[in-house]
């Protein structure tokens, strides 16, 4: 077996193979999250071709939303029972298929399929909890670090592929712009089916961080793991404080994926801007996402993260009611990239570790999947709401207004979330 074999080769050199595990993760991540953000530069194009609106296309594509975070808290599920590689694998090869499908489409009902379902279902099975599961079971030490390059590879991947299938689309055709896409995919695959094991034990290691002996088997949870995570959800929605996470990563939702990632490039055609010039804004976001999200986890180490979300929300409203009145410019976006970039994702090191102060630590991880899954709604919502602003009254501002004055709202939200208990949330060791 090539991991066993590396991991040895590995050990005589004092790296530990964790460091494989998280690297092969950390790709498939990038890619399996540029796929979910990918079809944002599609809009244009197939209305284009097939003379869909943006209304249509935008509801087919909010479907893709749903799904990965509803895919969430039952991936877990999926893991438990068939380990990791078998599900990531599987995962990739759908999404590919996805992508792949629709090079051969000529109705509406295609889009839905390969677009909506695949690629939601398949992005779905490797979101935020294969993070939260891989960095567990290989990490005792540089837990938290590792969690939040995990984290920021989801969110700049969705961002990071658009530039390149922009360019491509303007100078070849949209199918052509796949391809760059589904060879990342199918290099990840391969990576995924070669290196990932389950657990530590399976290269005869402990995690890192432990002593470096043979750790004992894990058993497999007892129980339905489906029913489990219902019962979860029924547990926690029982607390005020589920309502108001659940509720304030609902507005993160709708303020970012949904919105900006979906019509941020048809939003800056509309006002004179080349559609490569914004993809290329976009990808900034994506750079400084990768930075805001890091130190955002330092940060919730280090300052109340209610106080984080408040400073979070609230300056991204501000930022997203500002954008609608701008010059559209490369200039005046790039400065907008940037400090919207720096806060794209970096509530959820914050939200993760609240999720764990109010619920625990042995809960924290199911809560999550399902506080994971009201911000994808929200973002399914923008999705659906920007294509309809967009072909009803023939301009995206109305969605960017009410998705900034939502901000102000989670902002305050964010500081009701545990009252009445310890001003700080317990510091969890990483």
């Amino acid at each position: 077996m090539l991991a066993r074999s590396l991991s040895a080769v590995l050990a005589r050199r004092n790296v530990h193979y964790g460091w494989v595990v998280i690297a092969a993760t950390f790709f498939s991540g990038l890619v399996m999250a540029g796929a979910v953000g990918l079809p944002g530069a599609f809009i244009l194009p197939l209305s284009k071709e097939f003379g869909w609106d943006n209304a249509q296309i935008s509801s087919a594509l909010a479907i893709r939303f749903l799904l990965f975070g509803f895919m969430g808290p039952f991936s877990a599920a999926l893991i438990e029972r068939y380990g990791v590689r078998r599900i990531v694998f599987t995962a990739q090869i759908l999404v590919f298929c996805g992508l792949a499908g629709a090079l051969t489409m000529t109705a509406f009902w295609q889009l839905f399929v390969y677009w909506g379902l695949m690629i939601g279902i398949g992005s779905g099975l490797t979101a935020l909890v294969l993070s939260a599961i891989v960095s567990s079971r290989w990490f005792t030490a540089r837990r938290g670090l590792v969690i939040g390059m995990l984290t920021a590879a989801t969110a700049t991947g969705q961002l990071v592929f658009l530039p390149l299938a922009t360019w491509l689309i303007d100078k070849y055709g949209w199918r052509v712009a796949l391809g760059p896409s589904m060879t990342a995919i199918g290099l990840a695959a391969l990576a995924v089916f070669l290196l990932v094991v389950d657990r530590p034990a399976d290269v005869g290691i402990a995690p890192y961080g432990e002593a470096n002996v043979q750790p004992a088997p894990v058993a497999s949870p007892a129980g339905n793991a489906v029913a489990r995570a219902f019962g979860g959800l029924r547990e926690a929605m029982g607390a005020p404080a589920f309502w108001l996470l659940a509720g304030s990563f609902f507005i993160c939702g709708l303020s970012t994926n949904g919105l900006v990632q979906t019509h941020f490039i048809p939003m800056c055609v509309d006002f004179g801007m080349a559609a490569v010039a914004a993809a290329s804004v976009l990808a900034v976001m994506g750079m400084f996402d990768f930075v805001g999200t890091i130190g955002s986890g330092y940060l919730s180490d280090r300052i109340d993260s209610r106080k984080l979300l408040f400073w979070y929300y609230g300056l991204r409203g501000l930022s997203l009611l500002w954008l609608p009145t701008s010059t559209f410019t490369v200039y005046g976006l790039s400065v907008f990239a940037v400090f919207y970039g720096l806060d794209w994702i970096a509530t959820v090191p914050p939200t993760v570790k609240l999720t764990g102060y109010v619920f625990g630590r042995e809960k924290a991880g199911l809560v999550f999947g399902w506080i994971f899954a009201s911000h994808q709604v929200g973002s399914a919502m923008a999705a659906l709401g920007g294509g309809l602003s967009r072909t009803w009254l023939l301009t995206y501002a109305p969605a960017f207004y009410i998705a900034g004055a939502s901000c102000l709202i989670a902002a305050v939200m964010s500081l009701m979330i545990g009252r009445g208990r310890a001003a700080k949330p317990v510091p969890v060791v990483a």
